[in-house]
């Protein structure tokens, strides 16, 4: 009888073995996700490149606006991006006000702010700041990479950009901020 159909068991082919190769695969992309480092840090595509040409208005009465040009020269400073209407802008005054005293230079911008505002703002939390620029439209603030406030970069003395604290400023980030101006005037 050549037409008959063979009694002989079938292998387990591909078709069997291929979905469970799969999901082998896929659980153990879930296990090494959930046991590697948490790195909450996002890299910044700016570190290493000038700040961008702007010139500021002055945000307070009693401090000038703010231009690329004061970055240029000098000594390495802080810039940060705040807003009276933020949160944690008000959690990192005091750590702001010790850099200053430790002998950082900083300068701010002002994200979509109203004077009044921004003046009650730092009558309550502090003053650290040698310039503050009027951004309404955060158009210094994207030009840089800002993804929100507070946000605060080193800049060196020939105006590049050499470390982004994204969030704000904790005591424990302080020695670390110095340390990071000094590597940025060397």
């Amino acid at each position: 009888m050549s037409g008959a159909p063979s009694s002989a068991p079938r292998k387990p082919g591909l078709a069997l073995w291929l979905p469970l190769a799969l999901f082998a695969a896929f659980l153990a992309l879930v296990v090494w996700g959930l046991l590697r480092p948490d790195n909450r840090e996002v890299a910044s595509t700016f570190i290493g490149k000038p700040i961008p040409a702007f010139d500021l208005p002055p945000a307070s009465a009693d401090r000038p606006g703010l231009a690329r040009a004061q970055f240029v020269g000098g000594k390495p400073r802080l810039l940060n991006i705040f807003a009276s209407w933020c949160g944690p802008c008000a959690v990192e005054a005091p750590q702001l006000a010790q850099l200053a005293a430790a002998g950082a230079e900083i300068d701010g911008v002002a994200i979509r702010d109203r004077k009044d505002d921004l003046a009650r703002f730092l009558a309550a939390n502090g003053n650290p700041f040698a310039r503050i620029g009027q951004d309404d439209l955060s158009k210094v603030q994207i030009g840089i990479g800002s993804s929100g406030v507070p946000e605060t970069f080193v800049v060196d003395a020939r105006g590049v950009i050499r470390y982004q604290h994204i969030g704000a400023i904790m005591p424990d980030d302080v020695p670390m901020i110095l340390g990071k101006l000094k590597e940025a005037g060397q």
